[in-house]
């Protein structure tokens, strides 16, 4: 689940010029389960925007910072098919970390790990759903398009036993590369590692060229794709990192592909616009 302020992925945003970001807001939500999949990303406009301390609504969706932490409460429309997504999730984490880190040379981009591990609770109305689990959030800025600054880019995150790993592994736009390998303790100390080598990947469906980092290059095998777009994918992977052997939740971004201005015209079919 993301919340957008300044839809970075939106088409109507770029096609605006990206003057206003309080009137490109979105919720993308994605919903994976055995022949239920549903996904949502309905941009609104101003009207439908309300923008606190420890609150965001936008349209029927709103998220509150409490002091057990983040609840969210779901109310959107998947696309193709407008099968609703409704419910609440709660994110409790266990230790929050107010440090930030920049992504490009210039300062231009931040990453900010708020909870890198944490409890999620989730209980949807629709689809009739429910679980818990291990929980991430984690907040990104911009002060221009991501594809002004990067080519592509590769990031995972997968549950230690004691700890949480986070990599970066991008390919910037007339810069050096960034490679990052985080640890995060319960406690929320950053230990910062040395990237793991690069480990090439299958590309997906659409060709979107995939890797990601770990300890050995044949111990890497994607579980599932949950998405696989022109220019993005997301992935569940079965790998090793520092010694153990984990699950990770991986994506690929193609920014060369993003920019392609086909694909800006195949975006509005799966994010639609409501203004007010």
């Amino acid at each position: 689940m993301i919340a957008f302020v300044g839809s970075v992925f939106s088409p109507y945003y770029h096609w605006a010029g990206r003057h206003d970001p309080e009137e490109h807001c979105a919720v993308n939500v994605a919903v994976y389960g055995a022949g239920s999949n549903r996904w949502a990303m309905t941009e609104r406009g101003r009207p439908m925007v309300e923008r606190h301390r420890d609150r965001l609504r936008i349209g029927p969706s709103r998220l509150e910072w409490t002091p057990d932490g983040l609840t969210i409460r779901v109310d959107e429309r998947a696309t193709p098919h407008f099968s609703p997504i409704r419910g609440t999730i709660r994110v409790r984490p266990e230790a929050l970390n107010g440090r930030s880190f920049d992504l490009d040379a210039r300062g231009r981009h931040r990453w900010r790990p708020i909870a890198p591990s944490g409890r999620v609770e989730v209980a949807l109305d629709s689809p009739g759903a429910s679980w818990s689990g291990n929980a991430y959030f984690d907040t990104n800025s911009g002060a221009e398009p991501l594809e002004s600054a990067f080519v592509r880019w590769d990031w995972s995150r997968a549950r230690l036993r004691d700890s949480t790993v986070v990599l970066y592994d991008a390919q910037r736009r007339g810069g050096a590369p960034l490679s990052m390998a985080l640890r995060f303790d319960r406690h929320g100390a950053i230990e910062e590692l040395t990237p793991p080598p690069r480990v090439s990947l299958p590309n997906g469906f659409w060709r979107v060229r995939r890797g990601t980092q770990a300890d050995t290059t044949d111990g890497v095998t994607i579980r599932r794709s949950l998405e696989d777009s022109p220019f993005y994918t997301r992935e569940i992977l079965d790998t090793r990192l520092f010694g153990e052997r984990v699950e990770a939740v991986h994506e690929s971004l193609d920014l060369d592909r993003f920019a392609h201005p086909i694909v800006k015209l195949m975006l509005p079919f799966r994010m639609p616009r409501r203004r007010g």
